[in-house]
């Protein structure tokens, strides 16, 4: 049933998403614009109180979780199973942006139903790809409504702050349960993975010796205003720690237009402007920047059977090259649904399309970081 409820959600989140995009593409950014933005201003009050991450309500998976409503053990069939493999790293994971109303700029911290179970839906499809080598965590936080990635406003910038305070709280209460020997991952997606950035830019140095890796997915990262911050480079072979792994999917021919107009020309926080030529792509196949694998590499993509009853992992599937700071896949894309965004852009199924070679490259460097 929760496969089921899985699949079905995956494909309304994506119906919803490519119908904001095709407003773009039909009519031009002012409809989009109309229909995202927040009603009214900036106003911290409408999202709630500080969450206390001491208190485990405030996180959507933790190690001391039941596991059968830890949405983070999600497991597809003929994965091993849980315990299969001792556990030897912490994640801190950061899920994207699942809030698509428009009364308030940042969400509160018990959402409607719909915004509850997108949430906990991208816990169980993204963060499980590390659960055969890791305790995750995953907090809850008063995400930024999709509307404010959309303006260069006050209120906009208010929102993202105001979300990214959450998470750096939620992090800090993470260091402090997580024993100071242990290893750490971070991963994310979009919304999740802008906030990772700065996270990793402001506290990274805290982390070193510690860090395995981290995965930033969805979510431009620019070689020359971003990793310098950070304290760290990208992954350039697939045993090697403490680097970041980041990639944007497309097929070919892409354009990356819609997502990355507003992106170029921002700049980091040392002055330097983004620039599209300096978009870090590490090909998850590989674990290695500016990879390139054939299908047969893949070790398993997320798949829904013919009648959605179930999730699969099907091997060999798609294969991927990294190029020009994108991620382009290769072979016959299997049919993960009819929504693709606008300028073959596979946002949404930036984890699934490589699920399990993400569980395959977070164990390989885990056990490069032990050894």
């Amino acid at each position: 049933m929760c496969a089921r409820r899985f699949l079905v959600t995956i494909l309304v989140l994506t119906l919803v998403v490519v119908a904001a995009a095709f407003a773009i593409f039909q009519f031009g950014d002012h409809v989009l614009l109309r229909q995202a933005t927040p009603r009214g201003h900036f106003e911290a009050a409408k999202a709630g109180g500080a969450p206390d991450y001491s208190q485990a309500r405030n996180w959507l998976a933790r190690p001391d979780m039941d596991e059968r409503v830890n949405p983070a053990e999600w497991r597809p069939a003929g994965w091993p199973p849980p315990r299969a493999i001792r556990k030897r790293v912490a994640v801190f994971y950061v899920h994207p942006t699942t809030y698509l109303e428009r009364d308030r700029w940042n969400a509160p911290l018990e959402p409607d139903a719909q915004t509850e179970f997108r949430t906990r839906l991208f816990v169980r499809s993204q963060a499980s790809a590390f659960n055969n080598v890791a305790d995750i965590w995953a907090p809850r936080y008063r995400q930024a409504a999709y509307g404010a990635f959309l303006l260069k406003s006050e209120d906009a910038t208010k929102a993202l702050d105001f979300a990214y305070a959450d998470v750096k709280a939620a992090f800090d209460e993470f260091l402090r349960q997580v024993p100071k020997d242990e290893p750490i991952i971070l991963a994310g997606h979009s919304q999740g993975s802008l906030h990772l950035s700065r996270l990793l830019m402001e506290r990274g140095r805290e982390l070193k010796g510690r860090l395995v890796a981290a995965y930033v997915v969805g979510w431009p990262v620019s070689d020359s205003a971003d990793l310098p911050p950070m304290g760290l480079r990208a992954c350039t072979h697939p045993e090697e720690v403490g680097c970041v792994l980041s990639w944007l999917t497309f097929s070919e021919p892409a354009n990356p237009d819609l997502i990355l107009d507003a992106w170029t020309g921002t700049r980091g926080p040392t002055g330097v402007r983004r620039e599209r030529r300096d978009i870090v792509c590490v090909n998850p196949l590989t674990g290695t920047r500016g990879g390139e694998a054939p299908p047969a590499a893949n070790p398993g993509t997320l798949l829904p059977s013919a009648d959605l009853s179930s999730a699969t992992l099907v091997q060999g599937a798609v294969g991927a090259r990294c190029g020009n700071g994108f991620l382009y896949l290769q072979g016959d894309i299997p049919p993960l649904g009819p929504f693709v965004l606008p300028g073959n852009n596979y946002h949404v199924y930036d984890y699934a399309l490589f699920w399990a070679a993400i569980a395959r490259d977070s164990f390989r460097r885990t056990e490069a970081w032990h050894r």
